[in-house]
């Protein structure tokens, strides 16, 4: 679900975005993006619909005088950055919950480092690309510097937009320390690009060399700046998701007593999404999102041609190894059809539908033609097989609460 809203910081009103995820929330996520960039980027966005995904709820919003938020950029600097993260985590604190992951990508992963010390209830911190010093960031203002010492202002093109920085800005900056780094308190994940062009890699040793334990660094290979390959932030998502799972560990599934050889289904967001129990597995059955649903597991058509697709592979194994067959390795492939057929005895000539479970069997291996027959012969001797070719009688029966 994503929930937009307005947040006071400063005297300013503030633009965010709440995504959360169609389960039990696992940990709220404070998202802060790079530098004059929006809450709407590519990588933000990529990153937090994955996260959603997998349980966590995030929150992202725009900074004041960027995106859709009130104020004038030329007006902010980076200790005005840290004060809107600090109202963020506030907000959510008092209409949700307080934020336990921080996540920043550039400038952002600055400002979280300064700010979540602040945050007795962040657990984990994350950088993406982020400078060991705030004041990095005035490289991009290099060509416009003697002109913003001699004015107090200038207007400088960052990307293809126009900003005006003041001197106090550049002031800001320069005023800033690092010695909150060491003070964290916080697990640290520090990732960065070795061939980042904008904030170089050594900017990432010199946060990791300053943190204390328990801290880590995943190295994001080939990726530029910014993300701007879909590959590089589904990475990036999947490393923060695995890593916080130690210091946030998922809620624990209240899994129902299920005696063998039963299965139990409950819904779960009041739309598609079902929760499948058995005496000792526990997970989803869902709809494709093109439909309504999150696709969070398979559809119910799929679970059974997956039910008549394992048992298939299953009994052909055991009557391979039985019978010492050199069969190497079996693949069963299935499809569900609906065919009209016309009822040759009804004179209103109404179509009627025959439903066709298609099983298609790849058997690799040394095999006799002998083999093979005797072995597509055993497929149809599997459980499911003959429960499905039984045409079972389903019987329905009410539950009182």
């Amino acid at each position: 679900m994503r929930t937009k809203v307005e947040f006071p910081s400063q005297g300013q009103n503030l633009a965010g975005l709440l995504e959360t995820p169609d389960q039990k929330i696992r940990a709220y996520v404070l998202f802060a993006h790079c530098f004059t960039c929006g809450k709407d980027v590519a990588a933000a966005s990529r990153i937090s619909r994955f996260l959603v995904q997998h349980g966590f709820a995030v929150f992202r919003f725009d900074f004041t005088g960027l995106g859709n938020s009130d104020g004038d950029f030329a007006n902010t600097n980076f200790s005005s950055n840290t004060e809107d993260l600090l109202a963020a985590a506030s907000f959510l604190e008092q209409n949700y919950e307080a934020p336990q992951l921080l996540i920043g990508h550039s400038l952002g992963g600055a400002a979280v480092l300064a700010m979540a010390a602040q945050l007795p209830k962040v657990k984990a911190v994350v950088t993406i690309g982020a400078p060991y010093e705030a004041s990095h960031v005035i490289h991009n203002f290099h060509a416009h510097l003697d002109t913003i010492e001699s004015d107090g202002h200038a207007k400088v093109n960052l990307g293809t937009r126009e900003f005006t920085i003041k001197k106090q800005f550049l002031d800001d900056l320069r005023s800033q320390t690092t010695e909150h780094i060491k003070h964290l308190n916080k697990a640290l994940l520090v990732m960065h690009s070795p061939v980042d062009l904008t904030v170089e890699v050594s900017d990432a040793e010199k946060i990791y060399k300053a943190a204390k334990h328990p801290k880590s660094f995943v190295s994001l290979d080939t990726a530029d700046h910014l993300l701007s390959k879909s590959a590089d932030s589904e990475y990036v998502a999947q490393m923060i998701s695995g890593w916080a799972s130690r210091y946030i560990p998922a809620p624990s599934v209240e899994s129902p007593s299920v005696s063998k050889g039963h299965v139990m289904v409950a819904e779960l967001d009041h739309k598609f999404q079902q929760q499948v129990f058995t005496d000792n597995h526990h997970w989803y059955a869902d709809e494709p999102t093109a439909i309504g649903g999150q696709n969070s597991g398979p559809d119910p058509y799929e679970h059974l041609l997956a039910a008549l697709g394992a048992c298939t592979a299953m009994t052909i194994r055991m009557y391979a190894s039985h019978k010492k067959i050199p069969l190497e390795h079996v693949e069963v492939s299935l499809s569900h059809e609906r065919d009209y057929i016309q009822d040759a005895g009804n004179t209103d000539a109404h179509e009627q539908k025959m439903e066709s479970l298609i099983r298609k069997v790849q058997l690799i291996g040394e095999l006799t033609s002998e083999q093979r027959a005797r072995i597509m012969e055993i497929a149809d001797k599997c459980p499911v097989h003959k429960t499905l070719s039984n045409n079972p009688q389903i019987v329905t029966i009410a539950v009182d609460n």
